[in-house]
């Protein structure tokens, strides 16, 4: 090959790099501008009045992650309908739970340098009632059956549940009188009848049974616990091990969560289980994917939850009880809650 050959070869090569790296640009250009667009094959979402109070027929509250100008909107939809249009609010989260005519919202406040978090709690009409700073970046949030309280869960370390190198933070608010606890690893957490005492102590995933009890995970020493907490006497109790991210059914007797099942990969790790409070029984469901959500339970024998889609995340639901296949509920949404 001669050198004008070789010349001539790599100004192609090199031009051929240059085109191939332009469309990749304007490709991405192209799909960053259609998120301001609602999308033809995607579900029609319009602006709205929402309400967080219960109501009959049931509803539906969502992140709406479709695509257009309501992304990332708290939006609703019958319940009976999920596949149907959408009323979004105007309100922003990164996570929401509602209950009760009480919401909570988790925010990005988007700063010149870096963005930072705050929690929002808000009425029945979405207006905020107070706002507390958030130490990091949201993941679980969760209101009581009476609205009284509302718990959430951030990362102060790292992003994910899949490792060990991260570290959370969950606070309560009593929302009668805006006390806080800031951070659930100051309660006394009791394991095996004793009280424990470790630097590593991290707890999350709050899920409350009424305005003194809840259950979340405790994780120390490598080992995730499901834990009940009280309020008043702060305390943690340990009760089952291998329980993330914990759900506790309508009538209090069951609990869905992630657990780490071996011969998993370590970046899928879970799968979805349902524990039985009373004779601690576990129970797999149908769902077969891995789960890196907090289930909802949707009535006292099906689940929902979200798992990756075309556009973020679709919530999918299966029977609690291990029957049955999973479905996908609702495309292009997360962080669900029903009213009435």
């Amino acid at each position: 090959m001669t050198r004008t050959t070789r010349l001539v070869t790599l100004l192609v090569a090199v031009l051929l790099l240059g085109a191939v790296g332009a469309g990749a640009v304007l490709h991405a250009a192209h799909r960053s501008g259609l998120k301001d667009e609602q999308q033809a094959d995607g579900p029609t979402v319009r602006a709205g009045t929402v309400s967080l109070r219960p109501t009959a027929p049931r509803r539906l509250l969502v992140r709406n992650l479709a695509w257009g100008p309501h992304r990332d909107e708290i939006a609703t939809v019958p319940a009976d309908d999920p596949g149907g249009p959408r009323t979004a609010s105007g309100v922003k989260c990164l996570r929401f739970h509602a209950a009760a005519g009480t919401g909570i919202c988790l925010q990005a406040v988007h700063g010149a340098l870096e963005d930072t978090y705050r929690a929002v709690v808000l009425d029945s009409r979405l207006r905020v009632r107070h706002r507390f700073p958030a130490p990091g970046i949201p993941t679980r949030a969760r209101v009581s059956p009476s609205g009284h309280l509302v718990a959430w869960t951030v990362f102060v370390s790292g992003d994910s549940y899949a490792g060990t190198n991260f570290s959370t933070r969950t606070a309560v608010v009593d929302t009668r009188t805006w006390t806080i606890d800031d951070n659930l690893e100051t309660f006394r957490v009791i394991k095996d009848g004793r009280t424990h005492h470790a630097a590593d102590t991290n707890i999350w995933g709050v899920t409350f049974a009424d305005d003194d009890r809840f259950y979340a995970t405790l994780a120390t020493g490598g080992r995730t616990y499901l834990v009940r907490g009280d309020v008043r006497a702060r305390t943690l109790t340990a009760l089952h091990g291998n329980v993330e991210c914990p759900s506790l059914s309508p009538d209090g007797t069951r609990v869905a969560y992630k657990k780490r099942v071996k011969g998993a990969s370590p970046d899928a790790p879970w799968r979805l289980y349902v524990l039985d409070l009373r004779t601690m029984k576990e129970t797999a469901t149908a769902e077969s994917r891995t789960i890196d959500d907090q289930a909802l339970w949707s009535d006292d024998h099906t689940l929902v939850y979200a798992l990756p889609g075309d556009y973020g995340s679709d919530l999918w639901t299966v029977p609690a009880d291990g029957t049955g296949t999973a479905r996908r509920l609702m495309k292009s949404a997360v962080a669900p809650a029903y009213l009435g």
